[in-house]
């Protein structure tokens, strides 16, 4: 085995997924299931269409290339560069956007490659990141996909709870369904889609309280960690398929307080500390380089996170009743954040299992 490692079980991912699909289809939502927390992966893509997926989302088209192979849909879900328009239209059938001059872009890149490429329009319902935020502009965006050869609307959509903490609500939702209806009613078409949130929008449709004109949620942390609004477990969704596992290089007793430290840290900190004398500390071969120490928690309640550089973790082994040795193996659970620095990191080795 090499370490550390980050561990990934599909079968949990695979029930994840089966579950999501089932819930959102008592609520006529079809999901989207979402790949860049572990970059597009394509054992991860082939779990959730394994469980029922039908249509696959990723932020950046070299995931999507990843998996191009599996036969569903594939949706850009962060708006398209004006320099990756080709590509766009090669390797997703759907991408979310708001900018007049991509759109332009995107037709021209269509009717060079002879496709028809499908348009979600998004509108920022106050979570200020993506999004026109006057109904004019996307009432006028609507009218310019539509007079675009190639392009093809089929739906509005909105982010929330990902830069601005807005949460999904009736009322924002609502507002998103009222402003598809003057889509429709002006233009005289009938959208196929309103793609209304991420995993945080799963509280407000378990609840009920989700409009019935909702058909899509673009669902990545829910089916992968089993987690939603304000990271709380999803219900009928495992929260354990992801654990990352790193070795420990050095064990010792050591004071709990630096000798004379004056000096800011790596990182441009002053380190603060607290006296509990000798410790038996251990050091894991990770760092912050690979994940963010605040993201990680032992799966060993007795172990204590210290601290740690660009390539050590500070662990305080003082209260376990495990005998660690150098060599073993400490598993932590992480945190989103946490889950996605090590999948983004080529120091943390990936183990795809099932079981």
């Amino acid at each position: 085995m090499q370490y550390p490692q980050l561990s990934i079980n599909l079968d949990t991912i695979e029930s994840n997924a089966v579950n999501m699909v089932k819930s959102c289809k008592d609520y006529g939502i079809k999901p989207v299931g979402v790949t860049k927390l572990l970059l597009g992966a394509p054992e991860l893509a082939q779990a959730m269409v394994a469980g029922g997926i039908e249509i696959l989302g990723d932020a950046r088209l070299k995931n999507l290339a990843r998996y191009q192979h599996l036969p569903v849909e594939k949706m850009l879900i962060r708006l398209p560069s004006f320099s990756e328009v080709d590509e766009v239209v090669e390797l997703a059938d759907i991408s979310l956007n708001s900018e007049s001059t991509v759109l332009c872009a995107l037709s021209e890149a269509a009717v060079k490659a002879n496709k028809q490429h499908r348009v979600v329009l998004m509108h920022d319902l106050g979570d200020l990141r993506e999004g026109c935020f006057d109904e004019s502009e996307t009432l006028w965006l609507a009218e310019l996909v539509l007079s675009l050869p190639n392009l093809e609307l089929i739906g509005l959509g909105s982010n929330l709870a990902c830069y601005g903490g807005v949460a999904p609500s009736a009322e924002n939702q609502n507002h998103l369904v009222a402003l598809a209806e003057k889509i429709e009613s002006k233009y005289d078409i009938k959208l196929s889609v309103i793609s209304g949130a991420s995993s945080a929008g799963l509280t407000l449709m378990m609840a009920k309280e989700m409009p019935s004109q909702v058909n899509q949620l673009r669902l990545g942390a829910s089916v992968i960690m089993g987690i939603g609004l304000n990271d709380e477990p999803v219900p009928h969704t495992q929260q354990d398929a992801i654990h990352l596992h790193a070795e420990l290089i050095e064990i010792k007793h050591k004071p709990s307080v630096p000798t004379l430290s004056t000096a800011l840290d790596a990182f441009g900190n002053t380190p603060e500390f607290v006296d509990r004398g000798i410790r038996c500390r251990g050091l894991c071969a990770i760092g912050r380089q690979d994940v963010d120490i605040d993201q990680i928690i032992p799966s060993d309640s007795r172990i204590t996170v210290v601290g740690g550089s660009s390539d050590h973790l500070i662990l305080d082994l003082t209260d376990c009743e495990a005998d660690y040795q150098i060599g073993s193996v400490v598993t932590f659970e992480l945190g989103y954040g946490g889950v996605l620095q090590c999948a983004t990191s080529e120091f943390v080795h990936k183990s795809y299992v099932r079981g």
